[in-house]
């Protein structure tokens, strides 16, 4: 594994351990180089998930930008890095169970704003400001009132 800070290629496992789900291994790493310290994870990709866009290009799935735009939403939120990371493997798990290869990114985005509902409303909101493409306060208060209702 290449080191993030002096870029040399070898770097040592100090420690590993399964994460509590059992989707991850999660391994402590030290560069013989510089000494930096730093961690990685190591998923199980079962198939090549691939995104079809809304201008129907596609793209391989990155769990890196899932996990980004779910980090980014929980931001400051009550909800630990643990929480986040079984999130993501609960949303590939879902996505993989549908036993396609090719997946579009509106499915992606409602599975995920559906997950933040039941976690963190907040979240949902936030999610969907960027998801929806909202505008304007006007676009704010219309979904917080449907989501008052219980109509979102």
């Amino acid at each position: 594994m290449k080191c993030p800070f002096c870029g040399k290629a070898a770097s040592q496992v100090k420690d590993s351990r399964p994460s509590e789900d059992g989707t991850s291994i999660r391994r402590r790493r030290c560069c013989p180089e510089c000494g930096g310290r730093f961690t990685t994870f190591e998923y199980i990709q079962s198939q090549d998930l691939v995104v079809v866009k809304k201008n129907d290009v596609r793209v391989p799935f990155e769990r890196e930008k899932l996990y980004r735009s779910i980090h980014l939403a929980l931001r400051k939120r009550e909800i630990d890095e643990e929480r986040m990371d079984q999130l993501v493997a609960q949303i590939i798990q879902s996505l993989e169970e549908k036993g396609v290869i090719e997946i579009r990114s509106s499915e992606i985005g409602e599975l995920v704003m559906n997950t933040l509902l039941k976690i963190d409303k907040v979240a949902y909101v936030r999610y969907a400001s960027v998801y929806k493409n909202f505008t304007s306060m006007e676009d704010f208060k219309e979904f917080a009132a449907k989501l008052m209702e219980g109509n979102e």
